[in-house]
């Protein structure tokens, strides 16, 4: 999944409940899916910078290397840059990209 290019906001915005509420017709409901969904980003934004600074991983321990490992940092500097997995979450199930399914009742 591409999280690079999404419009989510980088810093802390109001957001208005009842648009919120209005998706799922319960703010506690949308607050669940939007909570799970912010998991499942976490996890794959993990997965994801592992992979490219394990690129980079040395089998023999260098003090100059470690030190000194400018790729690495700036791997690790976009990460930080990028939006939080919740505002991206809110974002997708605002923006009604996000499929979720509620189980039916017995």
């Amino acid at each position: 999944m591409n999280f690079k290019n999404t419009n989510a906001e980088t810093s802390t915005v109001t957001r208005n409940m009842n648009e919120i509420e209005n998706v799922t017709g319960n703010v506690y409901e949308s607050c669940v899916i939007v909570a799970k969904r912010a998991n499942q980003i976490s996890v794959d934004l993990k997965e994801e910078l592992t992979g490219k600074l394990n690129e980079f991983a040395s089998t023999t321990d260098n003090l100059e290397e470690i030190f000194e490992n400018r790729e690495q940092i700036e791997i690790s500097r976009f990460y930080e840059k990028l939006p939080k997995p919740n505002a991206i979450a809110l974002k997708e199930f605002l923006d009604g990209k996000v499929y979720y399914r509620t189980p039916e009742e017995k």
